[in-house]
């Protein structure tokens, strides 16, 4: 697309027809999980791969870059409201798709594929994983202890009293709380390597799972857990940075909760000092640092 045709398009992004979800088509809270599975609904050409690369970005940026990507012999867009139109005939039917795709809710029948979806192999692998990442905090009882609680003897009618729980809360939570390292996700080298260069990584190579969210890194000697965004905000248009930092918000204030409620400090780290002040801006309880990265 030519550039003054794109610099157009990404401000009639905003514009795009939208429609309110019904409870059973909720996203989850984990955007990443959540554009992974609205993209397993499209067919791609390269099996989901720039999905999976892009997944950590909104969904607007996600469709920008992956567009091209989408196997467009199969997919028909149509702007149901007409407010996706773009000023440039010869950009109009890649803007009107890439608007109608870039929808942060797609509107019903907005989006129409020919034939069956067969989730891409990329996509389908990232799915995979992340279901069974909860799995990696589950421990077996040490067989011990197993043999143990076959051997005691059933209490009698008499003697019996209410079981009582076998882990207090504090250490409940402190279970709930533990750090589980688990890999990075998305296979986005730039991101990965600046999380683990910069805090620095306690997990060279993994992100932490703690409290049912993942976090880019655990900063070595120090009960800190970061949140890395190498993205390329500057070259944002206005509406995009807009949509970005509005999306960026909601994830880190809810990342800075539950980091507080397991007793860790919580640090979000951003490559241009722009991106840092759009943030502050809008959420100045958050410890905001420029780490330089770039992509």
């Amino acid at each position: 697309m030519r550039p003054r045709a794109c610099a157009a398009l990404l401000l009639f992004l905003g514009a795009c027809a939208t429609s309110a979800p019904s409870p059973r088509e909720r996203m989850p809270r984990d955007p990443w999980l959540a554009n992974l599975q609205r993209a397993a609904t499209l067919p791609w050409r390269d099996e989901g791969r720039c999905v999976v690369r892009e997944a950590a970005q909104p969904w607007p940026v996600l469709a920008e870059r992956c567009f091209r990507a989408l196997d467009h012999v199969r997919v028909r867009f149509h702007d149901l409201t007409g407010r996706c139109a773009v000023a440039s005939a010869g950009a109009a039917a890649v803007g009107i798709g890439l608007c109608v795709l870039a929808a942060p809710e797609i509107a019903v029948g907005a989006i129409i594929v020919v034939g069956a979806v067969v989730v891409g192999v990329a996509i389908k692998e990232a799915l995979d994983a992340y279901e069974a990442e909860p799995a990696l905090q589950t421990k077996p009882i040490p067989p011990a202890h197993a043999s143990k609680r076959r051997l005691e003897p059933k209490p009698s009618g008499q003697d019996w009293l209410p079981p009582v729980p076998t882990d207090p809360p504090d250490r409940v939570r402190s279970q709930r709380c533990e750090p589980v390292p688990v890999p990075h996700r998305g296979g986005d080298e730039a991101h990965d390597t600046c999380a683990d260069s910069f805090p620095p990584n306690r997990y060279p190579g993994m992100d932490v799972f703690v409290a049912g969210k993942h976090f880019d890194a655990l900063q070595v000697g120090v009960r800190v857990l970061w949140e890395i965004k190498t993205d390329q905000f500057d070259t944002y248009s206005p509406f995009l940075q807009q949509q970005v930092i509005e999306n960026q918000v909601e994830e880190l204030r809810e990342e800075r909760g539950i980091a507080a409620s397991c007793g860790y400090g919580f640090v979000v780290g951003v490559s241009t000092e722009a991106h840092q002040e759009a943030l502050e801006f809008q959420a100045p309880e958050l410890n905001i640092v420029v780490t330089g990265c770039t992509r």
